[in-house]
């Protein structure tokens, strides 16, 4: 999906619809250009804070599924309004962020528009959020069940142990052992060890696909 700026109505596509009205209701209340972009691996969302030639700006991944992007939304209107609030003399996710995240996330509760299985998910973190929904596995795990079209893709760990898989880009790996919080995976080609989330999508691949010629 190629960058693209999105009228604010436009966002009704993107989100579930309950929703809509109150997201739009902090977008446009801190004048923010929102610009729906193509799914990148290593982030989901990102802010910038306004400048005297622009307004403030969020991006979020236009390949998540509803629920993923209004969470990544509120994620990243949380870093806006701490900015606002504290400026750049706070942590990225720290305490001030944390709390005014929660605040937000607190305003999108009650209506009524999550699923049990992610409601559930979000209430049980929020005394004690991560720095994103990415880095909270478990709510990770639950919202990819929503996902739109995954395709070939799985989770690394749901691969077995010694399987090959593939990452955007075409690199193979194969799987290797938990190490702590990740899996140690052995890239084919270059006989380097690189460590996965377990819940890093990738795509099976033949063991072959991975060897240098």
């Amino acid at each position: 999906m190629p960058k693209k700026e999105a009228p604010l109505e436009y966002l009704r596509q993107f989100i579930p619809e309950g929703a809509t009205a109150l997201a739009l209701e902090y977008l446009n209340h801190y004048h923010v250009h929102l610009t729906i972009t193509r799914d990148r691996k290593s982030v989901l969302g990102d802010y910038r804070h306004a400048t005297r030639s622009s307004n403030h700006r969020i991006s979020v991944n236009g390949s998540l599924n509803a629920y993923s992007f209004l969470i990544t939304l509120i994620h990243e209107m949380a870093h806006l309004v701490t900015f606002m609030e504290f400026g750049n003399e706070v942590q990225s996710h720290g305490k001030e962020w944390k709390r005014v995240y929660r605040r937000i996330l607190e305003d999108f509760l009650p209506l009524s528009i999550f699923p049990e299985d992610i409601l559930g998910a979000l209430k049980k973190n929020l005394h004690n959020l991560p720095a994103s929904s990415c880095a909270d596995e478990g709510l990770m795990r639950i919202l990819k069940r929503y996902d739109r079209n995954p395709g070939k893709r799985v989770m690394v760990e749901q691969l077995a142990e010694g399987d090959t898989f593939s990452i955007e880009g075409g690199n193979v790996f194969r799987k290797g052992k938990k190490l702590r919080k990740r899996f140690q995976c052995i890239e084919l080609s270059t006989g380097r060890l690189y460590l996965f989330s377990p819940i890093y999508e990738v795509e099976p691949a033949p063991a072959s696909a991975g060897k240098p010629v």
